[in-house]
């Protein structure tokens, strides 16, 4: 019987997702993205020494990487079209064979010139203290139509052409109004993104499929699936901090409507936990600390743990570990297992803490609230665990990790109350300790 596996982030994104799900599609014969759009970043590294290459992919299930894979972008994800060829091509470049491999839900929508025009310039308009930290990429307003049902989905790029631009002229003729008379910002020429779009239509074709039909046979053969998410669940539109969140649903859940297989395909849920924590761009943030001190270890996490976004290249915000904000990510997500990532940033750092749970005023409470503004009053309640000196990059075994690191990992498994099945200790597939295999 076929297993199919969910792999999402447990925090604010950035938890080496993509290395796992790389790791993982050695059993596995499809991989599936079900969410998001290119905002997200998946840095893979494969091979040693002047052997090693670097791939980031943000549209592109990591599974592509593997040879023989199938991959699948369902109709949850938002595609900018443009970028996806640019990718591709990228891949192709260097040796990955792409064409024949990736297949595209006919019912994506589409990202669009002025999707981005109106992301960027909404963004400017807001103050300082206001700024989401978009990634200014058009996933927010390509969401945004999708839900107000004008937008323009895959399978409407082979409509009749006299159709799409009439359609087109229509839409154009609202978002080009809020674009020139409220944000002050230049409008989109309709025939400049007619053109465009027929462009588009013409790359995209060989690749697009039924995707929810293909993932049926899948299943339905016996063979496995792993289903990528983007992002992480404290960013879910409905589950994290709200309005600092992504314009998506990246639980676990999504993976059903992101592709269009029933909920009783998914059968184990990996959350990948960071040892730490870090989020990139605004919002509340209980276990932060400082960056730019060199005496505080968010200064190590930070430096060592390269912490810059892999889409943007800002600085990621570092703090510890928080029990509290995973305990809500579990009870969303269903997690089957935690698969631990980085856990060598933390090699050296005396006393480490962990957040267990805050205090609001008088209050005390063990799991984050829902909402930036209940999450901003949060003060961290903070445990000390003695750190470890010695080395742990690249151990494959965990009866070789320090016996501090193995409480420590102990310790979040007991707060998360969800088993640690795979601990990871460097960028490279086989520098990772596996407890129990997800798909075993």
């Amino acid at each position: 019987m076929a297993k199919n596996v969910v792999v999402i982030g447990t925090q604010w994104g950035d938890e080496g997702k993509g290395k796992i799900v790389d790791w993982l599609t050695d059993h596995a014969s499809a991989v599936a993205r079900f969410q998001g759009g290119h905002n997200a970043g998946h840095t893979l590294v494969i091979g040693q020494d002047e052997n090693q290459k670097e791939y980031k992919l943000n549209l592109v299930p990591s599974g592509i990487i593997r040879e023989g894979i199938d991959c699948y972008i369902g109709n949850g994800v938002v595609l900018d079209i443009n970028h996806l060829s640019n990718e591709v091509k990228g891949l192709e470049k260097n040796g990955i064979n792409v064409r024949g491999r990736l297949h595209i839900s006919a019912g994506c929508p589409l990202i669009l010139d002025y999707h981005v025009e109106l992301d960027r310039a909404r963004e400017a308009i807001r103050s300082q203290n206001k700024k989401i930290g978009t990634t200014g990429k058009g996933i927010g307003p390509a969401y945004e139509d999708k839900v107000a049902r004008r937008a323009f989905k895959v399978y409407d790029l082979f409509l009749n052409q006299n159709d799409i631009l009439s359609r087109l002229e229509e839409v154009l003729d609202y978002h080009n109004f809020v674009l020139t008379k409220y944000l002050n910002a230049s409008p989109i020429e309709v025939q400049k993104q007619f053109d465009s779009m027929i462009n588009q239509a013409e790359f995209i074709k060989p690749f697009v499929c039924d995707v929810s039909q293909k993932l049926y046979e899948v299943n339905q053969s016996g063979k496995s699936i792993l289903f990528e998410g983007a992002q992480g669940a404290l960013l879910d539109i409905d589950h994290g901090t709200y309005p600092f969140v992504t314009s998506s649903n990246c639980i676990s859940g999504q993976a059903s409507g992101g592709t269009g297989v029933g909920p009783s395909m998914l059968t184990y849920v990996l959350g990948i936990t960071k040892a730490y924590t870090t989020r990139v761009g605004g919002g509340p943030f209980p276990s932060e600390l400082s960056i730019d001190d060199e005496s505080s270890p968010g200064f190590q996490m930070s430096t060592k743990g390269k912490e810059f976004g892999t889409v943007t290249q800002r600085k990621r915000r570092c703090g510890w570990f928080d029990a509290a904000a995973l305990r809500r990510s579990a009870m969303v997500n269903g997690l089957t297992g935690l698969c631990i990532t980085k856990l060598d940033i933390l090699d050296g750092i005396e006393t480490l803490k962990i957040c267990v749970g805050y205090k609001m005023g008088d209050d005390k409470i063990d799991l984050l609230p829902l909402g930036a503004d209940q999450t901003e009053n949060c003060e961290p309640i903070l445990i000390d665990m003695p750190g470890w000196t010695e080395n742990t990059f690249g151990i494959k075994n965990w009866d070789d990790l320090p016996v501090n690191a193995q409480n420590y990992i102990s310790k979040l498994e007991k707060l998360c109350d969800v088993p640690v099945h795979i601990v990871s200790t460097g960028p490279e597939r086989d520098e990772t300790i596996l407890i129990k295999h997800p798909f075993d």
